[in-house]
C-alpha cells in the first residue's frame, strides 16, 4: 500500500533545514501518536500534529490535514 499524501513547499523546506529525510516523515507519520488537534481560524479545517521518532532517535512534530479528496497534506515538519 503506498502512501497518499501530498507535500507542501514550506513542509519540504523545513526538512532540508532539520536534515530530515522523506523516509523520516514517514516514520512519524506511521508509527507517532497524534498529540494534537487544532482548528485553522480561515478555513475551519482540522490539522493534526503527530509526534513520532525517526529511526535515528529523534523527536520530530509532524502537523497535516486531510484535504477534501481524502489526502494527507503535510504542513510542516520539525525537529522538537
Amino acid at each position: 500500500m503506498a502512501l497518499d499524501y501530498v507535500m507542501t513547499i514550506h513542509a519540504d523546506e523545513e526538512m532540508d533545514d532539520d536534515a530530515l529525510t522523506i523516509l523520516d516523515v514517514e516514520q512519524v507519520i506511521l508509527t507517532g501518536q497524534i498529540v494534537e488537534r487544532q482548528r485553522d481560524r480561515n478555513t475551519e479545517a482540522w490539522k493534526y500534529l503527530i509526534n513520532g521518532q525517526t529511526d535515528d532517535g529523534l523527536d520530530v512534530i509532524v502537523v497535516a490535514k486531510l484535504s477534501p479528496i481524502d489526502r494527507v497534506v503535510i504542513i510542516t515538519v520539525y525537529v522538537e
